[in-house]
């Protein structure tokens, strides 16, 4: 699928993007000169053979060359993708912007952020060599923090650089007790599915919190709302729990793979849980209740459906390792690319016989009549 966006589908992959494109490329700067590289057109196919093609700066460049697009070196096509992070972020912006958002995305005027991390490796390595740790803002998809550590480089809240009113939205993988209250004491909130034992939370009274026999007391689908608190650093810390029960059919699922991950040596209350969702949040419910907090994480999951085809992306190619303006263009170019997959492939199942629409190809030439 990914060879598409840069052979064969290209003119159907033109016909996706914003109607500027081509102008936005000079307004972001990405096209300030036409040395060796004579259009946005030839730019954004030299960075998609680069990222979807999962090649290395100089195998990009060497192909380019036998293609007949550009000839240039390695290192004028790095400084080029360098300069092109704004550009890209604005054609995420394009694709992603017809998108329906959860009510209340916009309430506040606060900064929505999803937290995530993935693992990448150099071209011919054996293993995963590095942790790749970056926020998109909602709802642009703008990538406004990347990190590069050793794949030892755990995830956690602490990481990320935050300013009061932002909200960050964060897998499990992220519930842990340090990096929730960073966030909340640069004054900005958290919205994080919640990870269990892992997280020890007790009520408003100091006492343990039974986050089952809690989870129990929920009838049928209907969300419930639990105030909550937690300790750190002898400090205490006031949020809420939300929690929902899951599908027959979800449930089943979360624990089959639960099975899968850890043998069938599990405890009976964690396959309990597992029929549960349950997000924390640092947010008042008075502002934004159970229903909206838990759309909000739904919303997170479906970016999520995109990220997943971006990471399968990110386990090949070269990474800029080095150089942080370099990082945060390849990773928003890797965005890029799994919009445009999603973008081919949902055009393909449900929307047309032929698998795209008329309007995204290029007028057909010759045809003078019209069909009788």
């Amino acid at each position: 699928m990914r060879d598409q966006l840069i052979s064969s589908d290209w003119d159907i992959v033109k016909g996706f993007l914003p109607a500027d494109w081509q102008e936005s490329a000079r307004q972001c700067g990405a096209l300030r000169r036409c040395r060796n590289v004579d259009s946005a057109e030839t730019l954004l196919r030299l960075i998609l053979l680069h990222v979807a093609g999962g090649l290395s700066l100089r195998q990009t460049t060497v192909r380019a060359a036998a293609f007949g697009w550009a000839t240039l070196s390695d290192v004028a096509f790095l400084k080029r993708l360098r300069a092109s992070a704004n550009w890209l972020e604005s054609l995420c912006w394009g694709l992603y912007s017809c998108w329906d958002w959860p009510e209340g995305l916009n309430t506040g005027g606060r900064r929505w952020r999803i937290v995530d991390a993935t693992t990448a490796q150099e071209p011919g390595a054996t293993g995963i060599d590095w942790r790749v740790h970056y926020v998109v803002r909602l709802p642009s998809l703008a990538c406004d923090f990347v990190s590069v550590t050793g794949v030892r480089g755990g995830e956690t809240l602490c990481r990320i650089p935050v300013r009061a009113g932002d909200v960050l939205l964060a897998d499990r993988g992220y519930s842990h007790r340090a990096g929730v209250a960073w966030v909340v004491c640069q004054k900005g909130d958290v919205v994080v599915r919640h990870q269990g034992s892992n997280f020890p939370l007790q009520d408003r009274n100091g006492h343990e919190f039974d986050l089952l026999a809690a989870l129990r007391g929920l009838r049928q689908h209907d969300p419930g709302t639990w105030k909550v608190q937690f300790e750190h650093e002898g400090q205490i810390w006031p949020v809420w729990l939300h929690a929902v029960r899951k599908s027959a059919a979800a449930a089943e699922r979360a624990k089959e793979q639960l099975r899968k991950e850890r043998g069938e040596g599990l405890q009976p209350e964690t396959l309990e849980l597992a029929e549960y969702v349950v997000v924390l949040t640092s947010l008042d419910p008075k502002q934004f209740p159970a229903r909206q907090v838990l759309g909000l994480y739904r919303g997170r999951w479906q970016i999520e459906l995109v990220f997943k085809r971006l990471k399968g992306l990110l386990g090949v190619g070269e990474l800029a390792k080095y150089d942080p303006d370099s990082a945060k263009a390849w990773l928003q170019a890797k965005l890029l690319t799994a919009l445009l997959m999603e973008r081919l492939e949902r055009e393909a199942f449900f929307f047309s016989p032929w698998g795209y629409p008329l309007s995204a190809a290029l007028p057909l030439e010759g045809v003078s009549g019209t069909a009788g």
